[in-house]
């Protein structure tokens, strides 16, 4: 930051508005930098601990500011709504000794209900202002069904993969079709997400992205699969680089191990 202000003074740059024609260009940019540095603190990418909590809080700042002057830009409020109802579970996604906490096995009642009720009075203001609900707008509509749920067991998975359909139509991208592949997993099966999974392996886009075998691990860990979950577990294992998700990733594996290796002694 020092250098950049430094450069900035030198060349003599000054900072000016965007015009109209510039304004959306310029505005996306600034949302995709903050739900960036939001989703590094959420689940960062190295280190040893699987989050930053500073680095949500102050994406949540930066998202209240650009709400405040973007007042009827939906897609501002929807990422604003998406940070709000995601940190709203941040207390609940590390256990005692800082492990990670899968939303599955996550403790509802620690959630933030400040947050949540935050959110989503957020996405009651982008219904009130109509128009096309955009990507952002689109996921925290995903992250409002979560939070609505107050047992794991009462997530309307139905409606967050019609969601995702909707979604992976107005922003497509290998991630969310994994995302989707998930949400189809919970709705329909196992066997259903794995058909959306499997090819993603494919995609240039995703080949070191160690999810991307986390998730192929835990459906056929489902499907009873253990031994192919194992080798998928132990890649998502040697793609991360964080810690905690590491040794995540390597207790998985060790666990179907020891249920393929019951198998074959049958």
């Amino acid at each position: 930051m020092v250098r950049a202000k430094r450069t900035l003074s030198a060349a003599n740059i000054r900072f000016e508005l965007p015009g109209p024609a510039e304004r959306p260009a310029r505005l996306a940019a600034v949302r995709e930098v903050i739900y960036l540095v939001f989703n590094e603190g959420y689940s960062a990418t190295s280190g040893d601990s699987w989050m930053r909590t500073d680095l949500c809080a102050e994406a949540l700042r930066l998202g209240r500011m650009l709400a405040s002057l973007t007042p009827h830009d939906t897609e501002s409020l929807g990422l604003l709504a998406l940070m709000e109802l995601q940190a709203s579970r941040l207390k609940a996604r590390t256990g005692p000794d800082g492990e990670p906490v899968l939303l599955m096995d996550q403790d509802r009642t620690r959630w933030d209900h400040l947050l949540i009720r935050r959110g989503l009075a957020t996405l009651e203001r982008i219904d009130q202002l109509g128009g096309t609900a955009g990507p952002y707008a689109m996921q925290a509509a995903i992250a409002a069904c979560h939070a609505r749920a107050t047992a794991t067991e009462d997530t309307d998975w139905v409606r967050i993969a019609a969601l995702y359909d909707g979604l992976a139509q107005i922003s497509p991208s290998p991630v969310i079709e994994l995302n989707r592949g998930v949400a189809i997993a919970q709705a329909f099966g196992p066997q259903a997400g794995l058909d959306i999974v499997l090819p993603l392996f494919e995609a240039a886009e995703l080949r070191q992205y160690h999810l991307l075998p986390a998730v192929a691990g835990d459906l056929l860990c489902r499907t009873g699969e253990h031994g192919r979950a194992r080798k998928h577990f132990l890649q998502a294992a040697s793609l991360t680089s964080n810690t905690r998700e590491r040794t995540t990733m390597q207790r998985r594996a060790a666990e179907c191990a020891a249920k393929h290796a019951g198998e074959s002694s049958e």
